[in-house]
């Protein structure tokens, strides 16, 4: 039975980590159960949708914290506790402590709503992201799952999925559009990864098998 940790911020509304949870339970990711989803503050709208589902939750605030390492270190023994064999960020808006992406190489997923290398890094999230890839002229966005390494949104991709930008399109039509088309590439992937099929070579993931 493969195990998932899920992160999560303040302000994420917890949609991809649902669809995670129910499709662990309805068997889409198969043998696999989410042990624990762990946020950045105890009022987040994803811990109390969490807790409604049957998950274990946890909060380590970084601004508890007075050093940085301090944060890390304390979400590292969290996880730890928790054992996972995978860890999904969703809809965690922070860079992640480099000493966690070291503990799990390769063992860490994140979901970013436009194609990367396009729309992505510090401060591109949400609607911002929606915003510049209609403000770009471009035809089609859409998601991208990758690993997680030290920087952002810079992992090996290891899905990415297509959506066309209309011409009446706003950021919040767009994302609208975009939502459940990131739900299904997510579990794509997870699904992928406990069934051992991602390769990573370099900065290309190969799937096989």
């Amino acid at each position: 039975m493969s195990r998932i940790a899920i992160l999560v911020s303040g302000v994420s509304r917890g949609t991809n980590m649902q669809a995670i949870i129910e499709a662990c339970k309805g068997g889409r990711i198969p043998d696999s159960t989410v042990v624990a989803v762990i946020g950045t503050r105890d009022d987040a709208p994803a811990l109390q949708k969490a807790h409604t589902l049957g998950v274990a939750t946890a909060v380590v605030n970084p601004r508890e914290f007075p050093e940085p390492e301090m944060y890390a270190d304390a979400l590292l023994w969290v996880l730890q506790k928790a054992q996972p064999d995978l860890i999904c960020l969703a809809g965690y808006m922070r860079l992640l402590p480099a000493q966690v992406v070291q503990a799990y190489p390769m063992r860490i997923m994140n979901i970013h709503p436009a194609l990367l290398p396009l729309f992505g890094g510090k401060g591109m999230y949400g609607l911002k992201v929606h915003q510049a890839a209609i403000d770009s002229g471009m035809k089609i966005t859409g998601c991208t799952v990758h690993f997680v390494d030290e920087g952002y949104d810079t992992g090996p991709i290891i899905l990415q999925r297509c959506v066309p930008i209309l011409d009446d399109d706003t950021p919040e039509t767009l994302a609208a559009r975009v939502l459940p088309v990131e739900h299904e590439t997510y579990i794509e992937a997870i699904r992928l990864f406990v069934q051992g099929k991602l390769r990573v070579e370099g900065r290309r993931v190969r799937v096989v098998g």
